[in-house]
This record gives C-alpha cells, sequence and structure tokens, in this order.
C-alpha cells in the first residue's frame, strides 16, 4: 500500500494545496488521493504484460521468460511501445485532421462564425506546397490548402508533405532509413497491424515503424493542426495574460474550456462577448461571463486571447472544488471521468462537446462547426441558467501574470524586426556563450509525482545555467504560475548571458509556445536555426535538449519519438515503460538500450527516462555542452557576461554624474 503524501508531497501550488486541504475536509477523492491509494501494476509499467490477444495477459517476471505464444520480453516491450506511440499520434492527427476540415468549411462559407484571420499566414504556407496564391482570394487558397491537408491523412502512397519542412539533410537521412511517412493514417493502421498476434517479431524492427509513425504526428497531423489554427484563429503574438485558480470570479459566471480543440474554445470566447449573452448573464444576477481554460485549450485561447488559464492537467478537478464553476465544458483528451462524479458534490455542470467523447452523467452538447457560434451561445446559456444555484464558494487567491504567444513568427520578428526578420542574433548568442543552448520543456502533469515541481525545478536550474527555455502544454502554464513567464520578474533567476539576451531583445527567459500539439512549432524554430547557420547543418548538431518531466500520456511518447526521429536528444521524468524487472541481469534492457543507443546511432537523437531531477540536469548540460564542443564552440563560461544590457544601464544611471563618465569611458572621462 502506498503511503499518503502530504499536501507539500502532492503539489508545488500553493493554490492546489489549498483546494486538496479542502477536498480531504469533505471526504471527497482527487486523482491525488486515487494515486496514492492505487499500487501502480510494476510488471505492466514496465511493458511486460501482454494482452494482445485471448491466450493471455502473458506477465513476464523473469529473464528470459516467453509468452505463450513465444514472443520474448524485448518483443512484448517493443509491441506496448509502438501502440502507445500510434495512439498518441492518433490522438494529435485526428485533431490536426478536424482542423482541415474546419478550414475546407470556412473556406466554402460553410462555417458559422469563422473567418480566415490570418491570410499572410495561409499565403506563406499554401507557397511551400506550390498552391498557387497570386491573384486568387484567400478562400480559394484555403480551399486548394485544405484539400492538400485532409488529402496527408488517407494517402497510401508518397509522403506527407509537411515532412518538406524539416531540414534538407534531415529529409535525405529519413529518405536513407525508409521513415519518410506516406499517410497519416496509413502509419497508425501499420502500427496495429505489425503488432496483432503472430505479426512483426524483431523489436528494432517494430520500433523501426515507430519511427515513421511518429513522424507522421509532429512532421505531418500536428503540423497541419498549428498551420491551421493560426490561419484560422490569428498566429499567436505576446500579451499579457494569469494563470491559476484566482482568475476564478465571484460575481461573475465562470465557464472553463477544458481539453484540447481550439475550433470550439476559440467560439465559446466570441459568443462569451456577444451582448446578447453578457444582458442574459446579467439578468441572472451576474457581472458577466468569465471565461478560463484548463490544460491545452488553456493554451490556445491564452496566446492568442490573453483569457486567463486556470490550470493545468491536474487542476481540472480543483477548479469544480472552489464552487465557483457553473460549467465545464469539454472536448477530447485528459478529461477525467472521475470529474461527474465530483461535480455531483456542486452545482457545476460538465458538458461534453465532441462525437468522439461522451461521460455518463455528463451532459451532452454536440459542437458542430457549421452551427459553432449558435451552439456556443446554447452552451453558456446552460452554465448562465446554473448561475442561480451556486453555494458556498472557495476561490483560492493565487494568480500570476504571465507574457504567452511566441510562435516561431513571432520570435523571428523579436529576433530581427519587420524588416529583416531573422534567427540570427539567437545563433550568434548560443555562438559566442551568451545562451549556452536550448531546452524545450513540455508535457503533462503526473499525480504520482509532486504536480508542478519536476517542471519547476529543471526550469529554474537551467535559467541559471544560462539555457534558454521553450515550453508547451501543461509545463508552460506551470511556468506560468510560477512567474517564469514574465519578464523582469522571472529574469532574477536568470544566468548573467541568458539575462543580457532577454533584456536586450525584450523577452522572457521562458517562451510559452502553445499547447501540446504546438511542438511542432518548436520543430520549426530548430529547422531554422539551422537554416540560418552556423550552428551545423542538421537539428542533431544544435546544443539543445527536450524534456518531459512529468509525463503522462500516450502523445507524450509519440512527441518524444518523433523529435528523437528530428535528431533531439529527449529526457522524460517519471516511469519508464521500457525498463524491465528491478531483478534484471543486465544494466538495460534491449528496448532501452536500442531507443538510447540505437536510435542515435541512427538519427542522431536519442530518448532516456530518468527519475532523478539533478541527473536530468546534469545529462542535459553534459549534452549540450558536448554539441558546443562538436561545433568548435567557446566553452560554456559565465564570467565573461553579465555586464552589459538593460541592468547595466539602471546601475549606470544611478551614479552620479561624473562616477557614471568614469564607468562609461574610463581615463578617458578625465
Amino acid at each position: 500500500m502506498p503511503k499518503k503524501r502530504s499536501l507539500e508531497e502532492k503539489s508545488a501550488d500553493p493554490a492546489a494545496r489549498e483546494m486538496l486541504a479542502y477536498a480531504e475536509e469533505m471526504g471527497i477523492s482527487t486523482a491525488f488521493e486515487r494515486a496514492d491509494a492505487l499500487a501502480p501494476c510494476n510488471i505492466g509499467a514496465a511493458g511486460l504484460c501482454c494482452k494482445l490477444c485471448g491466450m493471455g495477459p502473458c506477465r513476464l517476471t523473469k529473464d528470459g521468460a516467453t509468452g505463450i505464444c513465444g514472443a520474448t520480453i524485448d518483443t512484448i516491450q517493443a509491441r506496448n511501445l509502438i501502440r502507445a506511440i500510434a495512439a498518441g499520434a492518433a490522438a494529435h492527427s485526428d485533431h490536426g485532421r478536424d482542423m482541415a476540415f474546419t478550414l475546407k468549411a470556412v473556406a466554402n462559407g460553410e462555417a458559422e462564425g469563422y473567418m480566415i484571420r490570418d491570410v499572410a499566414k495561409l499565403r506563406t504556407v499554401a507557397a511551400r506546397y506550390d498552391i498557387p496564391i497570386e491573384g486568387r482570394a484567400p478562400e480559394e487558397i484555403a480551399n486548394d490548402l485544405a484539400d492538400l491537408y485532409i488529402a496527408q491523412f488517407g494517402q497510401q502512397n508518397g509522403r506527407v508533405v509537411p515532412t518538406v519542412r524539416a531540414p534538407e539533410k534531415r529529409q535525405k537521412l529519413w529518405e536513407e532509413r525508409g521513415v519518410i511517412p506516406r499517410g497519416i493514417d496509413r502509419e497508425v493502421v501499420e502500427a496495429l497491424h505489425r503488432t496483432h498476434i503472430g505479426d512483426d517479431q524483431d523489436p528494432r524492427h517494430i520500433l523501426h515503424h515507430a519511427i515513421r509513425t511518429a513522424i507522421a504526428d509532429g512532421w505531418g497531423g500536428s503540423m497541419i493542426a498549428t498551420d491551421v489554427s493560426d490561419i484560422l484563429f490569428g498566429t499567436p503574438a505576446p500579451l499579457l495574460g494569469q494563470a491559476n485558480l484566482g482568475v476564478l470570479k465571484e460575481d461573475m459566471v465562470n465557464v472553463i474550456v477544458h481539453g484540447h480543440e481550439p475550433t470550439l474554445s476559440e467560439m465559446i470566447v466570441a459568443a462569451s462577448q456577444d451582448p446578447e449573452i453578457i444582458e442574459y448573464a446579467k439578468a441572472a444576477g451576474a457581472k458577466g461571463i468569465s471565461l478560463s481554460g484548463i490544460c491545452c485549450t488553456a493554451n490556445e485561447i491564452l496566446m492568442r486571447q490573453g483569457i486567463p488559464a486556470a490550470g493545468n492537467f491536474l487542476h481540472q478537478e480543483l477548479a469544480i472544488l472552489t464552487g465557483a464553476v457553473e460549467a465545464m465544458v469539454v472536448d477530447v483528451q485528459c478529461i477525467m471521468q472521475a470529474l461527474v462524479k465530483l461535480a455531483d458534490n456542486f452545482h457545476t455542470k460538465i458538458i461534453t462537446t465532441s462525437p468522439k467523447v461522451r461521460i455518463k452523467g455528463a451532459t451532452h452538447i454536440e459542437f458542430d462547426e457549421h452551427r459553432a457560434l449558435t451552439i456556443a451561445k446554447e452552451i453558456l446559456k446552460v452554465a448562465i441558467d446554473n448561475f442561480k444555484n451556486r453555494g458556498e464558494t472557495r476561490i483560492p487567491q493565487d494568480r500570476a501574470d504571465l507574457i504567452p504567444g511566441f510562435s516561431h513568427e513571432y520570435i523571428n520578428y523579436a529576433l530581427g524586426g519587420s524588416y529583416r526578420g531573422s534567427f540570427r542574433p539567437l545563433n550568434d548568442a548560443i555562438m559566442a556563450g551568451r545562451i549556452r543552448g536550448v531546452a524545450a520543456i513540455v508535457g503533462c502533469n503526473n499525480p504520482r509525482t509532486q504536480q508542478d515541481f519536476m517542471h519547476v525545478y529543471v526550469t529554474e536550474r537551467l535559467l541559471k545555467e544560462d539555457v534558454l527555455v521553450v515550453e508547451t502544454g501543461c509545463s508552460a502554464i506551470a511556468s506560468a504560475k510560477s512567474g517564469f513567464l514574465l519578464g523582469e520578474a522571472g529574469l532574477e533567476k536568470v544566468g548573467p548571458g541568458l539575462r543580457e539576451v532577454c533584456e536586450a531583445i525584450g523577452i522572457p527567459p521562458v517562451l510559452h509556445m502553445g499547447s501540446c500539439v504546438d511542438n511542432s512549432r518548436i520543430l520549426t524554430v530548430l529547422t531554422q536555426m539551422v537554416e540560418e547557420g552556423g550552428l551545423g547543418d542538421d537539428i542533431d548538431q544544435l546544443p539543445a535538449v527536450g524534456l518531459a518531466p512529468e509525463w503522462m500520456s500516450e502523445k507524450a511518447l509519440a512527441i518524444g519519438t518523433y523529435c528523437v526521429a528530428s535528431g533531439a536528444y529527449v529526457i522524460f521524468g517519471g516511469s519508464n515503460p521500457v525498463s524491465g524487472m528491478p531483478d534484471r541481469v543486465a544494466d538495460s534492457t534491449l528496448i532501452e538500450q536500442y531507443i538510447s543507443e540505437g536510435w542515435e546511432e541512427l538519427y542522431g537523437g536519442k530518448m532516456e527516462f530518468v527519475t532523478d531531477p539533478d541527473e536530468i540536469i546534469r545529462r542535459t548540460l553534459e549534452h549540450i555542452d558536448k554539441k558546443r564542443a562538436d561545433l568548435g564552440l567557446p566553452a560554456y563560461d559565465p564570467n565573461r557576461f553579465g555586464r552589459s544590457g538593460d541592468a547595466r544601464i539602471h546601475e549606470l544611471e544611478a551614479l552620479p554624474l561624473e562616477e557614471r563618465r568614469a564607468a562609461i569611458y574610463g581615463a578617458r572621462a578625465k
């Protein structure tokens, strides 16, 4: 029986601890308590249980053991891993498919309330695929782009077209290895076919296709989803937002959108600003409607509309515990079935909206892009009508300001300006050593670890080592709650070289790049760094690392695998799905070794699972420094920087005139 953890051990977030204390007082179960009460199956967690046919399940607990069909531990682990990767790729790519269909409907005037907001990005993306743009209306271009994107899911031969946006050397490597995805759905289906009883039984061959399946996600479905979201809802640029449960309002109708698809959340935002809906809320006794988000939906509306984030994955139950939420509107992915039973203790309505997702006991109002605004208003009216049923509330006062919205387009502009947008300043800062390297910290929360701790601890330690951090998903919200996404506040915890760069450009030390599907933006940034020159000619040469400190979903494994395929070193915190048994003879399983050393030999990237945060930091910095040395860059030396930039100017301004002249000009001042 696992030991019961203290509130501090459950979460690093004071707002979460406050609500967990209230849950204990009320005798209400949350994911944190269930994680304490339910011991994980160490055999299944290690990938050693096979249940792919009716002869099993086969639980292999000793080296050399086989399943009834003769499948070895290595084969079973490889099958389990690729199935998880395929499921994660399917989740992200199905999102991309829906976005492409929405773009098609908008192009043909069949989607109520939507419009093309970023014509420039539409033209840029279409031109990449040789879609004619000159002299054509945006709707014509969008229709052709939608057709192209929709075709990527069902096509059987050729290549998934967004892969042409990878560095040229990387594309050639994929071609040589035979892992260019032919069609997004084809690769996912083949992954499932290969793992059926009696099919692929060579672990390395199975994982060869895992790479192909993951590329179909990162350089296919996810990239399509991000492109279309930007075209329809606007490419993000920095704005001011807030995060944590303190964004809920006592005197307003609180509606939380939770899930992953911006087609719904963006329309809820639009409907909430309709004068008719505002008057309806006032007539119900509220001052208006307060929208906030949880999980990746939060990131989508935060970075485009400035709508606050109520929290990340493990805040979904805690938000209901406040008693202040009239409705939680959910679509797909990362939604706990426990929400409905929890909401029975309060007045909150759980409203499911996707044709793919229903939860027993929830209210279902199916969303249809063809009637989007009408349905969004209907949902909000249900929430407003529920305002009168609100009882006692407990809203934590914790909330933090943040600056989200760092798309790769904005980073390009911020570094070079509108007339000379370029990644040259970033590359130069890395080459000079002001920035030691780059870390992408992404992924979920996991209730088996202290919520947010790993994200925040690793982020803070890397910033002190002059590592620029980019973040997406729940990781970005964790950093937001801790103050890392707000300019000068975050700079107090930053190394001297990175601080100079952030002050000069005017950016926070942690860049919020969007939802988990927007990890495709990170791929684009890495590609642009390569194309800018000076840091090698492929992603595997960059001093960069990808981290998922609190991972829990199959999507995380798909993301990690496509980053490995792109040439990145990826470190997961938490459980290891291919670890084998504690009493194994070898130091690592064949699969562990293959996804690290084997994949590194083939693709220049590798995947490792590390539980200790200090070891994660050590390996990250070791890898960054090795890549710097391989490129012939100067060794990292924090003492070389930190006396220029805005901070130095402020110091000088505080000095008397004569001392200021002496400090600036030295002997020449005399």
